[in-house]
C-alpha cells in the first residue's frame, strides 16, 4: 500500500496562508488524492480531492479559499490553504484512494491563531 507524508503545516494568523504537501512513495497518477481534517474534539471530515482528470471538489466551508492541487511527476498532492480562520485549525490528513482503497498519512497540525 503506498505511504503519504504530509508536510507544511504549523501556525498561522487569521488571514493568513499555508501550503500542505503530500508524497506519496509511489506513483499517484491513478489516484483519487483528498485532504480531510479533523479539529479537536470532533469527527474527520472531507475538506478537497481532485481526481486524476484533474476535477476538484471542495466542501462549502473552504470553498474560495483553498485549492487543492497535484504534480503527479513529483507523486505529491498540495493544498493552498488562504484566508485562514480559526476554525481551519486541526489536524490535517491526506488521502489515496484508488480502486476502492484509501491510504492515509499521520497527518500535519495546522494552527489559526492570533
Amino acid at each position: 500500500q503506498v505511504r503519504l507524508v504530509e508536510s507544511g503545516g504549523g501556525l498561522a494568523q487569521p488571514g493568513g496562508s499555508l501550503r500542505l504537501s503530500c508524497v506519496a512513495s509511489g506513483t499517484i497518477e491513478v489516484a483519487v488524492m483528498g485532504w480531510y481534517r479533523q479539529a479537536p474534539g470532533k469527527l474527520r471530515e472531507f475538506v478537497a480531492n481532485i481526481n486524476s482528470l484533474n476535477f476538484t471538489r471542495y466542501s462549502d466551508s473552504v470553498k474560495g479559499r483553498f485549492t487543492i492541487s497535484r504534480e503527479d511527476a513529483k507523486n505529491t498532492a498540495y493544498l493552498q490553504m488562504n484566508s485562514l480562520k480559526p476554525e481551519d485549525t486541526a489536524v490535517y490528513y491526506c488521502s489515496d484512494t484508488r480502486f476502492g482503497v484509501s491510504a492515509w498519512g499521520k497527518g500535519t497540525l495546522v494552527t489559526v491563531s492570533s
